[in-house]
């Protein structure tokens, strides 16, 4: 019987379900201002509670949609604004980021140290991001 050594057994292991059940609640928190009818290159602001969010929509299909949303903040000369881009699949319910910051693609592990500094899961944890950016409200939606 092969051992283990104690870094394989440390090595991070993703939960898909609370992946998917994240994914699935970004996506009703993304429907409560998404438009049902929408050209593409489309922006629009969601004003909430918490501030407001700036939206375009990059692409619009059958089934999946790309859209940017973006946080300004106020004067910071220090911190850039929040800013992803989310593929909405409509069939399965669900919005995952697919780019955020500078970073144009997510691996689902990391490993850990790496020469960028991501950590072991940096796609779960962007996308909870992106939960919490969600959770400013929605009073109003201008076009």
């Amino acid at each position: 019987m092969a051992q283990l050594s104690s870094q394989d057994k440390s090595r991070y292991q993703p939960n898909v379900s609370a992946f998917l059940a994240l994914c699935g609640r970004n996506y009703a928190l993304i429907l409560k201002w998404l438009p049902d009818v929408i050209e593409t290159d489309t922006s629009w602001v969601v004003e909430g509670e918490f501030g407001s969010l700036a939206i375009t929509l990059i692409e619009n299909t059958r089934y999946t949609q790309l859209v940017e949303i973006s946080r300004s903040l106020p004067h910071s000369l220090f911190i850039s604004s929040p800013k992803v881009v989310v593929r909405i699949y409509h069939d399965a319910q669900l919005a995952e980021v697919l780019t955020s910051q500078q970073i144009f693609s997510f691996k689902p592990v990391y490993d850990y140290p790496n020469i960028h500094m991501h950590q072991a899961d940096e796609k779960f944890q962007v996308n909870a991001f992106l939960e919490e950016l969600l959770k400013i409200g929605c009073h109003s939606i201008t076009f």
